[in-house]
């Protein structure tokens, strides 16, 4: 583990050292293809500055497969329906040691024998990523399918899950199953944190459980100056070096940012690249700095 971590840190720095280097008076498309170019992988982003509107895009209508990134929508379909139910979130789910999946479920493998409340399932599912609780989650509203008819009611027709954690991951390049475009996400993403999509109190919710997420610290979260809040959620699988984050920049005293990076790779064994997500986070910081006189204040001080 030890090695592992050492040797990440050291992909980051030297990244980041040669990317400074080669993206000096380049445009923002440029210094993206620079970026992707130097990762061997394919990079998708799309981001909204909401203080002016303004977007950022590359390969941004492509597909790219989602990973955990789809638990956002997972647990506003349940938020969605808590509107109807408001005894929803406080309703106890049991679960047996056969319904644990994956490997990946450091919440819901603790309370196997006293279950869990649908709100500490999203929350498990939101800040840790437990896959358990997603699946747990996708059979309150229904299935996978249901939650691709969640997203079509919120005017996303690009999202589509297929299949449950874990068999959701395997990322293979070309399959369309469990994919969705970096645009398509970004503008639901927007919605979902800031628009009318759901209620406020379940949008408020969805605010604060994504600002608890504790997975994406080296992506979104290490491409941002300090003391800025970011809410997430990451995704990534074990094959194709799957390194996804979406989620939501406050800027101190600034409007905020809505941001979706993609990254996947051709190779099986190919390993994650937190340090690409960071980059690009950095460039799109920049880049909406020369519009955005409050967002370059803040990133002065």
């Amino acid at each position: 583990m030890r090695f592992k971590l050492v040797t990440g840190l050291l992909l980051f720095f030297i990244s980041t050292i040669i990317f400074a280097k080669n993206t000096q008076n380049q445009s923002i498309q440029e210094k993206l293809a620079t970026l992707e170019a130097s990762s061997g992988g394919r990079l998708g982003i799309s981001a909204i500055d909401t203080a002016n509107n303004m977007h950022i895009q590359y390969h941004a209508t492509d597909r790219f497969p989602m990973c955990s990134t789809f638990k956002v929508m997972d647990v506003a379909a349940i938020l969605k329906k808590s509107e109807r139910n408001p005894h929803l979130l406080q309703q106890t789910i049991t679960y047996t040691k056969s319904d644990i999946v994956g490997p990946w479920n450091p919440v819901t493998e603790k309370h196997l024998a006293s279950g869990m409340s649908v709100s500490d399932l999203c929350e498990a599912a939101t800040t840790q990523s437990d896959d358990t609780a997603a699946n747990l989650l996708m059979k309150q509203v229904g299935d996978p399918q249901a939650v691709t008819a969640f997203a079509r009611s919120i005017g996303d027709n690009t999202f589509r899950l297929d299949r449950w954690e874990p068999e959701l991951n395997t990322a293979i390049p070309g399959d369309l199953r469990d994919t969705t475009t970096p645009e398509a996400m970004t503008i639901s993403l927007q919605k979902l944190v800031f628009g009318n999509a759901l209620a406020l109190p379940q949008r408020e919710q969805l605010q604060t459980w994504l600002k608890g997420t504790t997975t994406g610290h080296f992506r979104i979260r290490a491409g941002v100056p300090k003391g800025w809040i970011v809410g997430d959620k990451t995704g990534g699988g074990n094959d194709y070096g799957v390194t996804n984050d979406i989620g939501v920049i406050w800027p101190p005293h600034c409007s905020p940012i809505v941001v979706t990076i993609f990254f996947t790779q051709n190779k099986k064994d190919a390993p994650h690249r937190e340090d690409i997500v960071a980059s690009a986070t950095r460039i799109l910081i920049s880049e909406f700095e020369r519009t955005d006189q409050c967002l370059k204040q803040a990133t002065a001080k």
